[in-house]
């Protein structure tokens, strides 16, 4: 395939990812307006609450997200690989509409998109959407290994200088900008192996947690997709003579 076909490609199923995902934030906008919650066969108005599952993961991974698409911003400049470009391209297209969708949500919820007393991934230690302050704030899920084990979902240690598990820092951020060709494929594949790790983590937390379905769905869709590319990522860092980090 000629790199001009691979760039047609590239931008077709980039294309395709945006309009799906502009329908499929519809439906979920109608499915969460409505209240529905197909958990239990009923239908409730009410909206999350503010600590609630629901409400913590759409702040948190919105920031995941954000720095997954600006990861894959800077290695687009720093190499002329077209898989690698191409997967970049991808990842930040699905990253960048998802979490439009959730800071929609939460602008639909009435809920603030930054809470200054939250601790990262604290709605993990919930149970359920209550009213209450369940896990918040405390220690409750945090293992003793330096990691969260919050809701049964470990979540891995976070590095120090980074938000969250899988996260990476602003020193790994400046030093992918500064790489060029193969070392710049080798440290974006690597570091977004760690992200998405992190990432899976946190949305099977949601799949499990969460109350509204369609978020659960969002977050169980994220599971197989970032899985998916964990393989094709994997894959890709062998055909450089490296493997992910750890």
């Amino acid at each position: 395939m000629t790199r001009a076909n691979g760039a047609h490609r590239t931008y077709w199923v980039s294309g395709a990812a945006v309009v799906l995902a502009a329908l499929f934030a519809v439906g979920a906008t109608v499915a969460t307006a409505s209240g529905g919650d197909d958990r239990d066969g009923g239908t409730s108005s009410r909206a999350p609450a503010l600590y609630s599952p629901d409400a913590g993961f759409a702040r948190d991974m919105s920031v995941h997200h954000q720095q997954a698409v600006e990861m894959s911003f800077i290695v687009r400049d720093r190499t002329e690989d077209e898989a690698v470009r191409s997967l970049a391209y991808d990842i930040a297209n699905t990253q960048a509409n998802q979490r439009g969708m959730m800071l929609g949500w939460l602008d639909l919820w009435g809920l603030p998109k930054v809470l200054a007393d939250e601790p990262p991934m604290s709605w993990m230690g919930t149970e359920g959407s209550g009213d209450g302050h369940d896990g918040h704030g405390g220690t409750a899920g945090h293992g003793t290994d330096g990691g969260h084990a919050m809701g049964g979902h470990a979540m891995g240690v976070t590095k120090p200088g980074a938000l969250m598990p899988g996260m990476a820092t602003k020193e790994e951020l400046t030093r992918l900008g500064s790489v060029e060709g193969r070392d710049a494929e080798v440290l974006y594949l690597q570091l977004m192996t760690d992200h998405h790790k992190g990432g899976v983590a946190m949305a099977r937390g949601c799949a499990a947690l969460c109350e509204t379905p369609a978020e659960r769905k969002l977050a169980e869709g994220m599971v197989e997709a970032q899985q998916s590319e964990l393989t094709l990522m994997a894959d890709m860092l062998k055909q450089r003579g490296a493997a992910p980090r750890g």
